[in-house]
């Protein structure tokens, strides 16, 4: 095959063109006659038995031809790429091709290609490291938090329900005299001022007692169901029970029935520890998130949008796999449909991220190349271990399920990530100007 008149053009994109020789064309199309003329029936002949000139004499000497392109084009496309040194992204087009006079096939291929980068400063690059204290206060509500996961309900019978009560309930649920679907229950346990039920159920109940029977006036919201939307029905409600949460001593016991500490002291001092992990661990991210974002905005780099398109469906199908759909054979548009995805959202939620994505990915690749990092045996082990223990599998398994190249590569960007981190310099986060009051006008 012969490569010709490679065409750079804007966007990382470009043609080339692969020539087919007769001898190619010939072998292609007579593959094409014996695949097909098991199929063909010819008056005279049985079904199958046709010659190929008494098949292309009645339906004309092109009658293969198209089989035979199809078959020829991944041969002539991977001898283009092969021998042109192209590294390609996406999948590339025959945006034109035909048959030559002499028998030959020309294809005109257009492929998107892997993206030159320039790197810029990517080491020594300033941040500001913004790291929040944990408080006393934010402890106290989180050991609050455990005390009211860990009350139990206590039966009371000597008042009305009041907001934060849980009552018992039954319910029946009429429109114009009707009983309707699915407004009726027995038995049932509401906590007062959850807002589970629609506006204005739970405040009709404060004050009633045990026994009391009501019958509650209820509007449905306009974006209710369709056949109750901006309704008036009546719920009759009769209490059966209320119950009140009853909060454990904050002590020592507590203390012990709730974490593996012996003291109030110690579990509170775990407590903020913590709440300071968390913080610092966020403080980090931001930070390492921000030289990130400068070395990608040092870089020169030209995209092309179908790195970004296709990274945006891998974002798309991933989020999907979190609601258990794992089809990867179900078309984008009826996935993004399934999601309430549309242009807006992929615009303004979807494609930003896609693309920093890529410029990550990107940048990385490139520092590897020129740090020439390598991924040496030994530490390929450890970063398999630490892997296989972050997800609950073992290294083996995690080499299995993604394969060596992936992994290495993996570990290679870690480092090169690592490079622009651990050269870092923090700086302090600039100082919020103050506001000045305006002063009255004389």
């Amino acid at each position: 095959m012969i490569v010709k008149n490679l065409e750079k053009k804007e966007n990382n994109t470009a043609t080339f063109q692969v020539e087919s020789d007769a001898a190619e064309f010939e072998a292609a199309v007579n593959g094409a006659y014996l695949k097909n003329k098991r199929v063909i029936s010819i008056p005279g002949f049985r079904k199958g038995k046709a010659p190929r000139a008494v098949i292309e004499g009645m339906y004309g000497p092109e009658v293969f031809y198209q089989d035979a392109m199809d078959e020829l084009a991944p041969k002539a496309f991977e001898a283009g790429i092969t021998e042109l040194g192209l590294e390609i992204v996406g999948a590339p087009s025959i945006t034109d091709v035909n048959v030559t006079d002499a028998r030959t096939v020309e294809y005109t291929f257009g492929v998107s290609l892997y993206p030159e980068v320039t790197l810029g400063q990517y080491k020594g690059l300033e941040a500001a490291k913004s790291v929040q204290e944990a408080t006393d206060a934010e402890v106290d509500a989180e050991v609050e938090s455990a005390r009211k996961r860990n009350a139990r309900m206590v039966h009371v019978d000597d008042r009305e329900a009041q907001m934060g009560d849980t009552v018992n309930i039954d319910f029946d649920g009429f429109l114009n005299g009707e009983r309707f679907d699915g407004g009726k229950a027995e038995g049932y346990d509401l906590e007062l001022g959850s807002n589970s039920f629609v506006p204005g159920f739970e405040e009709q109940i404060v004050g009633m007692k045990i026994g009391d029977e009501k019958d509650l006036d209820i509007t449905f919201p306009e974006n209710y169901v369709e056949d109750l939307a901006g309704k008036a029905v009546i719920f009759k409600v009769k209490v059966n029970g209320i119950s009140v949460p009853e909060l454990p001593a904050l002590d020592d016991d507590f203390a012990q029935d709730v974490s593996e500490f012996d003291t109030l002291e110690a579990y509170k001092a775990d407590v903020k520890a913590n709440i300071q992990k968390r913080y610092d661990e966020q403080a980090e991210s931001a930070f390492h998130s921000e030289l990130i974002r400068k070395a990608c905005d040092n870089m020169t780099v030209t995209i092309p949008p179908v790195m970004v398109e296709e990274k945006a469906e891998e974002i798309v199908r991933n989020y999907a796999a979190n609601f258990g759909v794992r089809d990867n054979s179900m078309p984008l548009d009826k996935l993004r449909q399934m999601l309430g995805l549309n242009d807006e959202a992929m615009k303004t939620m979807i494609m930003p991220g896609a693309e920093f994505s890529v410029k990550n990915d990107l940048l990385l690749d490139a520092i590897i190349k020129a740090e020439g990092i390598e991924a040496a045996e030994e530490e390929l082990e450890e970063y398999l271990k630490k892997v296989a223990e972050s997800v609950g599998a073992t290294p083996e398994q995690v080499k299995q399920y993604f394969g060596d190249n992936y992994v290495a590569n993996e570990l290679k960007k870690e480092k090169a990530s690592n490079l622009i981190y651990d050269s870092a310099v923090v700086v302090d986060a600039p100082a919020a100007e103050e506001e000045k009051a305006e002063e009255p006008a004389e």
